[in-house]
């Protein structure tokens, strides 16, 4: 396969948003190197799937390794992979932080740290992590601060490899949703869900990965925190 097509490595692809992600960047004609716990083999030849644990560091090895010896390249990742525990504070147990961490901050640092040195092999490369626009705006009744905490410091991290990387044509972006129609939410929660954002409704999964095609396509846009929220990062 031609090693002049670009490559696009997505966490969490096996379901809902990164499996819109993923269908996104093949109708942009990227091939793609698709991760998940529980992703399934693919029969369209421009997606490699890889089962894993994002948060073992072994798995973004094979990930990045075995993207690079099929495809050549690595141009792109989407880090969406994450987990939300919604729990009071003092509810949560060792066992809660440690997958928080494990997934939405361990997830992100092996592989992007591999990815990355790919892409300055080529000179230019693109970041994108998938956080949550609860870090900006909490909301009553949504206790959340372990994915605060988390995916917090996944936009701190994004605007700082956004300078570290900003001569050596490497870009770090993240998009920062609201609340999502996805298989984690039921259909009878969407109304109420729905009502805590501005716009009065929840966000398509869609949303997400034109956001994420947005930021691909815009080659000034570097270190930005992009809100696909319905208005909630604006106020109440």
């Amino acid at each position: 396969m031609s090693t002049a097509t670009k490559v696009a490595v997505v966490t969490g692809a096996s379901q809902g948003i990164g499996l819109e992600i993923v269908k996104a960047y093949r109708e942009r004609g990227y091939n793609v190197v698709a991760t998940a716990r529980s992703v399934k083999p693919s029969e369209d030849p421009g997606i490699l799937s890889i089962a894993g644990d994002i948060a073992d560091p072994a798995t973004a090895r094979r990930v990045i390794s075995e993207g690079v010896a099929r495809f050549g390249r690595i141009d792109s990742l989407v880090n969406n992979a994450g987990v939300f525990i919604a729990k009071p504070f003092t509810a949560y147990t060792a066992e809660d932080y440690a997958k928080a961490l494990g997934v939405n901050v361990a997830g992100f640092f092996y592989i992007t740290q591999l990815a990355i040195a790919e892409m300055e092999k080529n000179g230019s490369g693109h970041v994108v992590s998938i956080t949550t626009t609860l870090t900006d705006h909490a909301i009553d009744g949504v206790p959340s601060v372990l994915a605060s905490l988390t995916k917090g410091g996944l936009n701190a991290a994004t605007k700082s490899l956004a300078i570290e990387y900003a001569k050596r044509g490497i870009r770090a972006n993240a998009v920062s949703p609201g609340i999502i129609k996805s298989p984690l939410h039921a259909v009878e929660t969407h109304a109420a869900l729905g009502g805590l954002h501005p716009v009065g409704r929840m966000g398509e999964m869609s949303d997400i990965a034109q956001a994420v095609m947005f930021l691909e396509s815009a080659p000034f846009v570097t270190g930005e925190i992009l809100h696909v929220d319905g208005g909630q990062s604006a106020g109440h």
